[in-house]
């Protein structure tokens, strides 16, 4: 999907010259598409990373996903954090640059893949930061906490424990509100477990959200469960969908007929 990845620390933003290194990494000078989560240490160094490549001759131009919909309202969508629903962005952009797309064309798939994108968390027991040493949140025995972020962020709001169905139906009826799905509609759903989530309980999450979009006559053409975009040892569920557009439904099954999937297994 990428040509080079900035790293940074745990749950830190990759400094700028480790941006600068992925971008000098992926440049093969027809200039760089940059695409990352709507975060403001990531924005930060990112475009100084930006201002150090442009030096060195390097255009690079950048997307930001902000699919976590627990993390601002939907009138507020633009404040929003990018989490599992970088995914889309990096499949939708990578199939147009495969294809011999350039800059501007990458980015404007992955702008289509971040606008259709929704992701919302729920967590069972707080993950610890090693740096810390400690969680930064405590979940209560007995409850769950909805709209947790992926970076040990505690959530908006807790629930007394409920079965898989419940939680499930949950998370999907306030995917399917934000994103506006109708009957009719087909979409790509991704379930990732967020790093201490056993892989069967994966599974009969995934089973519940399906037949919840199911019955409201929403087709899920690519599934994929897994551990896909963790959380250290955060025991939860990560709930990505995206609407298929098109466009959208093009790049993701050509992607799929590559044989290179995102699932776990």
């Amino acid at each position: 999907m990428l040509d080079a990845a900035a790293v940074g620390e745990i749950f830190a933003s990759p400094t700028p010259l480790s941006f600068l290194g992925a971008f000098r990494k992926a440049d093969k000078g027809h200039g760089v598409a940059c695409l990352f989560g709507n975060y403001s240490g990531d924005m930060m160094n990112a475009k100084a990373g930006m201002l150090l490549a442009k030096d060195e001759g390097i255009d690079v131009k950048y997307v930001v996903s902000k699919d976590d919909i627990a993390s601002a309202p939907a009138d507020m969508k633009d404040k929003r954090h990018g989490i599992a629903g970088l995914i889309t962005m990096w499949i939708a952009g990578g199939q147009v640059a495969i294809n011999g797309g350039d800059v501007d064309a990458v980015c404007q798939a992955a702008t289509e893949a971040r606008d259709n994108t929704r992701s919302v968390c729920v967590g069972l027991h707080e993950l610890t930061i090693p740096a810390v040493g400690h969680p930064n949140f405590h979940i209560p025995d007995g409850e769950y906490e909805f709209g947790i972020g992926h970076h040990g962020e505690s959530g908006i709001r807790n629930y007394k424990m409920q079965t898989a169905d419940g939680i499930a139906k949950r998370m999907t009826d306030a995917l399917v509100e934000d994103l506006g799905l109708k009957s009719g509609d087909e979409v790509f759903v991704m379930l990732s477990g967020l790093g201490a989530t056993p892989l069967a309980e994966q599974y009969i999450m995934y089973r519940a959200v399906h037949k919840i979009l199911a019955d409201q006559g929403i087709k899920v053409l690519f599934p994929h469960i897994g551990n896909l975009a963790t959380s250290l040892n955060m025991n939860g569920i990560a709930l990505t969908i995206e609407k298929l557009t098109p466009n959208l439904k093009k790049w993701t099954a050509a992607f799929e007929a590559k044989g290179t999937q995102v699932d776990g297994l």
